[in-house]
């Protein structure tokens, strides 16, 4: 493929990701809009019109919102390929740091700065703007400042040591260097599955023992009824930040911990509460958590296998505006480029995913319908679409495409009729 093939080919598809992206927006905003001042029948005696109306508002706000960051991130996309925003930035590091791993890495961390920098006003305004009109934000200027630097004091400090080992292995392993990054991104991914229970979540939340014995007794209960060992039951801060409510467990072998936000707590009678942990508990014991982790590392070794193959292509950097160094290593260039382009080139195959992901809720919900009383599961979750302003009437192309969980009504009616298939 020559290079202005290749630049037509990914203009072509970034048009017709964005034009995908902004058609299912505007269906979303009119099918909720259209159904903002009916309450589903199956909901009309759980769910005040008020409550449904924040729900359609908050929905559509979040999808106008959505097309917003659509705009800046291809206009930003764009910029930095085809209008040679990249090249410009490597001319500039390579001038300040010379040939070698160290123009790679700042190139890396220059890339990631600046993009972080571009998405600042928008997460900014999503929080206190957005999140705020409707009465989620918990969060300080502070604490959100403060969670950004920690945030990226923290990449920096696990990412920079693994882009570095990556870059030695592409420079320096050979035709198959990609199957060797490969393995150790793997093994960097199950060490962080160990961690962050313990040493990375706790940096950002505090978590205590659950206290509530009567509580911790009926939820032990479940656990042994269902054969699931946890390293313990805490209860995470989540309301300092946001009132969203969940509840999730994390980490991998003896390091998994269950989790409850305090908001959940606070909200969800003790049945519901144990009702919503036990469709959680059944995402592991019908290892759908090992299902995702193995398709994880399957595309992942096809991705990277992938840019094996481009990296060596001069029409894959001159058809997105950069123009490779025949002095320098252009590894950290093509890791840039590749992750900036795979999201255009992989947005279609999105529901595939979604299809898989609302399988497996589906499954889940006709667990905790086994072990527990699937009702106090529909009051728990009726709960939870009313307090975290869950729309009930998404479009359902829109849903099809995007959505993880099924919709409301969907999953709370094969709940009630006690059928998933």
């Amino acid at each position: 493929m020559g290079s202005f093939g290749f630049s037509i080919l990914f203009v072509c598809v970034l048009l017709l990701t964005v034009a995908l992206r902004f058609w299912l927006a505007t269906r979303q905003i009119r099918h909720v809009a259209r159904h903002r001042n009916t309450v589903p029948e199956q909901f009309a005696a759980r769910i005040p019109l008020a409550s449904h109306q924040k729900a359609a508002d908050y929905t559509i706000a979040k999808t106008r919102f959505g097309l917003l960051t659509l705009m800046v991130s291809s206009t930003v996309l764009i910029c930095f390929t085809l209008m040679g925003g990249l090249q410009l930035l490597s001319v500039l590091v390579v001038q300040a740091t010379g040939p070698g791993m160290l123009y790679q890495i700042v190139l890396l961390a220059a890339f990631a700065l600046i993009a972080g920098l571009i998405d600042l006003p928008l997460d900014y305004y999503k929080q206190f703007v957005l999140e705020q009109r409707f009465g989620f934000n918990k969060m300080t200027p502070g604490l959100f400042f403060a969670d950004m630097v920690k945030g990226g004091l923290l990449g920096a400090a696990i990412g920079l040591p693994l882009v570095w080992v990556i870059l030695m292995l592409m420079e320096q392993s050979g035709a198959l260097w990609w199957l060797y990054a490969w393995l150790v991104w793997s093994g960097f991914q199950l060490l962080m599955l160990v961690l962050y229970p313990t040493v990375i979540a706790p940096l950002f939340n505090k978590f205590t023992p659950l206290a509530d014995e009567s509580l911790k007794t009926r939820i032990e209960g479940l656990m042994q009824r269902v054969g699931f060992a946890s390293q313990g039951l805490f209860v995470m801060d989540g309301s300092k930040r946001s009132a969203h409510g969940n509840a999730y467990f994390s980490g991998f072998g003896a390091a998994k911990r269950i989790v409850f936000f305090d908001t959940l707590l606070s909200r969800l009678a003790p049945p519901e509460i144990e009702a919503v942990l036990a469709h959680e508990l059944g995402h592991f014991k019908l290892k759908h958590i090992i299902k995702r982790i193995a398709m994880m590392f399957a595309l992942s070794l096809a991705f990277l296998a992938l840019l094996g193959y481009l990296k060596n292509q001069v029409w894959f950097y001159n058809g997105l505006g950069v123009e490779p160094s025949l002095f320098i290593s252009n590894d950290a260039m093509a890791l840039i480029l590749f992750m900036l382009v795979l999201p255009v080139f992989t947005f279609v195959f999105g529901p595939l995913t979604s299809i898989s992901s609302r399988k497996h809720e589906f499954e889940a919900d006709a667990f905790a319908a086994t072990h527990t009383d699937g009702r106090d599961l529909v009051s728990a979750l009726v709960k939870l679409y009313e307090d975290n302003a869950s729309t009930l009437t998404p479009d359902p192309l829109h849903s099809a495409f995007y959505d993880s969980h099924p919709s409301a009504t969907m999953r709370i009616n094969k709940l009630l009729a006690g059928s998933t298939r």
